[in-house]
């Protein structure tokens, strides 16, 4: 269930963990550096691309299990890019926070020539695969650079930051639809499905950051988790019905089916639960909390790929494209 400790992705992280462990010494802080160890990040990246891919399918098909494959590398190198910025950003807070000082580089195990080379790498195989695209997602997929590498710097002076991780790690969202459509985009079914994504972001990184309040508090940075304070549990609920009403027009836009719609309560319930029991000063409730979203985020993606499958084929004689709708280009 949702609400179990020993959790799918927990699990994942367990094997994720030992897998790193047992790399040659000289290897392991690399890998550490990549997060290899913890992979509930890199599915909160991926599983939107995946939305996206999904929510473009042609009516009654299945998604190119060959397009998933392509963003399931682009997530891990790109996750594994962003939390080298972060801790570049970050490393001289990071040795006076008890959850990351032992982090490759607040830890010095590596030094900021070493990260860089490796940043340099993951992006050089990233670009490999965005050049498989067409233009219109090269330039789209690109442009999310500039958050990507901004991101980090944002708690430094907005209790926003959450909201700006929530663009950078939906921006697959928008990419996994332009790709599997070969740049074009219905505008007003994919932009409720990117907002979706940042609703659900706001909410798991929230609870993300009440592990690390008090620290960034005596810090001097700044984080939603701070912002919303006692009153957290009323912001990620509203967050929650955000976010489902975003799903449901997107939903509506596309024609889809009975089982989205499910997936959607069953996703809404789930979270109202997770919302319910989380204790925001506690440290591990927390940290179940926000590996528990990885499974939310699975329910939807079967929701998607399920409700498109059912939906009647189109018959593509006549004047219409790939996808479900007419589109527009972005």
């Amino acid at each position: 269930s949702i609400s179990g400790p020993k959790n799918s992705d927990y699990l994942a992280g367990t094997v994720s963990s030992r897998f790193v462990d047992r790399l040659p010494e000289k290897i392991r802080p690399f890998a550490h550096l990549m997060r290899l160890d913890k992979p509930t990040g890199t599915w909160l990246l991926l599983l939107p691309c995946w939305w996206g891919i999904g929510m473009s399918t042609t009516a009654g098909s299945l998604p190119s299990l060959t397009l998933m494959a392509l963003f399931g590398i682009g997530a891990v190198m790109m996750r594994s890019a962003g939390c080298i910025v972060n801790d570049i950003w970050d490393r001289r807070f990071d040795r006076n926070v008890e959850r990351t000082r032992l982090r490759p580089l607040a830890s010095k195990q590596i030094d900021l020539t070493e990260a860089v080379a490796l940043l340099g790498t993951l992006l050089g195989f990233s670009l490999l695969v965005l050049i498989q695209f067409d233009l219109n997602s090269i330039i789209l997929g690109s442009s999310s650079l500039f958050l990507v590498a901004s991101y980090p710097s944002f708690k430094r002076f907005t209790y926003w930051p959450q909201l700006i991780l929530g663009m950078t790690f939906n921006w697959g969202t928008l990419l996994g639809w332009s790709v599997n459509t070969g740049g074009m985009m219905y505008i007003t079914a994919v932009l409720p499905l990117y907002m979706a994504g940042i609703c659900w972001t706001l909410i798991y990184d929230t609870i993300y950051a009440h592990q690390d309040k008090m620290h960034d508090l005596s810090l001097g940075l700044k984080s939603t988790a701070l912002k919303f304070g006692s009153k957290t549990s009323q912001y990620l609920n509203g967050f929650t019905g955000l976010m489902t009403a975003s799903l449901i027009s997107t939903g509506i836009v596309t024609d889809q089916t009975w089982p989205f719609y499910l997936s959607i309560g069953i996703m809404t319930a789930g979270l109202i639960r997770i919302n319910r029991q989380l204790d925001v000063d506690s440290v591990q409730s927390c940290a179940r909390a926000f590996r528990q979203n990885t499974q939310i985020g699975w329910i939807l993606l079967l929701g998607i790929i399920t409700g498109t499958l059912l939906k009647p084929s189109i018959d593509c004689d006549n004047d219409c494209d790939d996808v479900n709708n007419p589109v527009t280009e972005l």
